[in-house]
């Protein structure tokens, strides 16, 4: 069985993986199970640079295969802020504090489109790699609705399920987020032994 490090210490995401590429081949395990506490230092300019980043020392300091990814909010009225600092966008580390900020600089902006961006690299110990990038479109309300999800999710309103996606099952927004898209993605351009396509 091959192991596919996830750059990541959040079990959730090591499920999402597992749960779709499930076989017998594959192994996914957060960089806790392995025991692997380096820092990474995410420096890049774009989602794809950091999600690259991670996955590239992963996989170069353990000599196997590593994914990783990077996610954000980008709101056109804020030239595309906080996009990607949004997990550290008010320098707390809170949700409730980057939402917080995201709603007093949208204040008086008529503009209220957003996207979440998700990129994700998988690097092979031999340098090969890929990248993908997906994106899901809303709208940021003022009102926080819903106890779903995390990050901007109460104030990411989808027009399409008239709900914020805080208020849907994660299988409903698994149909169109950013994330499951990326993953879905990644899914079509390696083989079940995760070398590419």
């Amino acid at each position: 069985m091959k192991t596919i490090v996830i750059a990541t210490n959040n079990l959730n995401k090591v499920r999402e993986f597992q749960s779709l590429f499930g076989n017998d081949l594959i192994e996914f395990k957060s960089l806790k199970q392995i025991g692997y506490d380096k820092e990474i230092i995410e420096d890049g300019n774009t989602f794809e640079e950091n999600a690259y980043k991670k996955a590239y020392q992963v996989s170069h300091d353990l000599n196997v295969t590593a994914i990783a990814d990077d996610s954000g909010l980008s709101c056109y009225a804020l030239n595309f802020a906080p996009g990607i600092y949004s997990a550290r966008y008010a320098g707390t580390g809170s949700d409730d504090d980057n939402n917080r900020l995201l709603i007093k600089n949208l204040e008086g902006k008529e503009d209220r489109r957003a996207f979440y961006s998700c990129a994700i690299s998988v690097c092979h110990p031999d340098g090969t790699h890929l990248e993908v990038l997906e994106t899901c479109e809303g709208l940021i309300i003022d009102e926080a609705r819903g106890t779903n999800g995390f990050g901007y999710d109460p104030h990411f309103f989808i027009p399409e399920f008239n709900k914020t996606f805080a208020e849907v099952s994660l299988e409903k927004k698994n149909t169109i987020s950013h994330r499951a898209k990326a993953i879905r993605r990644v899914k079509e351009l390696v083989n079940e032994d995760f070398s590419f396509k």
